[in-house]
């Protein structure tokens, strides 16, 4: 009995010996690097500009922005803060990490998924600096002039509406919150658009199944708007806004030809917003394809596109060639219809009584039949 025991120390001993010494090896053993591909010089413009979603300038203007924060301790094992932003930016395009990390060679699905995450923190944190709405008279007075010039609706300074990003189910109790009329899992994006469509505000914390005018009615947006921040000036929306002294929405059923016009005015003005979503979804296609990551980073990375979207609409000057399956994707999917809001009582008081009595019948001439 006693031998026995002692046999199997021995062997216990050998064996944790054999292990010490494998790992001591294993930790001395040369680590092997792929090189990595110079993305810069290896594509042409155009492919760059099809590939990372927009031009190599603009590309060098942003890491600018971020490279600090991206850069790390300086190892030969480290990746740039350059391949960490290319990395980011092709997980845009593609929404997958592991497209992305077979073609950025010598990097990990798990290092992409990291790296990913980085970047997405760093360029959501340039939102103030990218992501605002105008911020005195003279930029409220040349978004409102470029508005006026769509379809003569007078001082608007946005249009506002909602779209949903798809998103893996969260799990939990409140999963179904999560879940679309649709009845997909998503998040109920806010974005007020100017003329050019940029991205002056966003809102991305609500689940798919909260209502547009909800989330409108608890963002800082509407605290601003009712504190006089903005003067007299307007937003415009579709009928899942309330009508309001603020916010001007299409008018059910029209009676005379000063409503007709209204109606013409702000839907044409209106629509700079749907076109934003469009060119948006178009330039990132993870927007379309929809997000298989945490939560948190979703988030991040709904305002980092934002961001990058203000950055190149100023930048490139041009859109980036199509996707095509991105494309047929953006298509073929439809956002959950939002319940009209019903008018209030106090119509009387709203921006769009004053419009169509005192300013849209001018343009006809004071005739409104």
């Amino acid at each position: 009995m006693t031998s026995s025991i002692i046999t199997n120390q021995i062997r216990s001993m050998s064996d944790d010996d054999e292990e010490i010494i494998e790992f001591l090896m294993r930790r001395n053993r040369p680590r092997v690097f792929r090189n990595r591909i110079d993305h810069i010089n290896k594509w042409n413009d155009t492919e760059f500009f099809r590939r990372f979603r927009m031009k190599k300038p603009t590309f060098m203007y942003i890491l600018g922005k971020i490279e600090n924060t991206l850069s790390t301790v300086k190892r030969m094992t480290s990746i740039t803060p350059m391949q960490k932003l290319l990395v980011a930016l092709r997980f845009y395009a593609t929404g997958n990490f592991l497209i992305t990390a077979e073609e950025l060679v010598g990097i990990s699905e798990p290092s992409a998924c990291r790296i990913v995450q980085q970047v997405t923190f760093a360029l959501a944190k340039l939102r103030p600096d990218y992501v605002k709405m105008p911020q005195n008279m003279e930029e409220i007075r040349q978004v409102s002039y470029h508005f006026y010039k769509i379809a003569k609706m007078p001082r608007v300074i946005g249009a506002i509406d909602c779209t949903h990003i798809r998103i893996n189910s969260p799990g939990g109790e409140n999963a179904e919150y999560f879940r679309n009329h649709k009845g997909y899992f998503s998040l109920n994006v806010q974005t007020v658009a100017d003329a050019n469509l940029q991205i002056l505000d966003i809102v991305v914390r609500w689940p798919g199944s909260v209502h547009d005018q909800t989330i409108f009615l608890n963002s800082k947006l509407k605290t601003d708007l009712e504190n006089g921040r903005f003067g007299n000036n307007l937003l415009v929306a579709d009928s899942g806004y309330a009508n309001s002294q603020h916010v001007i929405t299409p008018l059910l059923q029209t009676n005379n030809r000063v409503e007709e016009i209204y109606n013409e005015s702000l839907i044409r003005t209106r629509n700079v917003v749907e076109r934003q979503y469009g060119v948006w979804k178009r330039r990132f296609p993870i927007l379309s394809f929809g997000f298989r990551i945490k939560l948190e980073t979703t988030m991040a990375a709904i305002v980092a596109c934002a961001v990058l979207f203000n950055i190149t609409r100023t930048h490139d000057g041009e859109e980036p060639p199509d996707d095509y399956e991105a494309r047929n994707f953006i298509i073929a999917q439809e956002e959950p219809s939002q319940i009209p809001v019903h008018a209030n009582s106090n119509q009387q008081f709203t921006a769009r009584h004053r419009l169509l009595n005192d300013y849209f019948p001018s343009l006809l001439g004071g005739n409104g039949q």
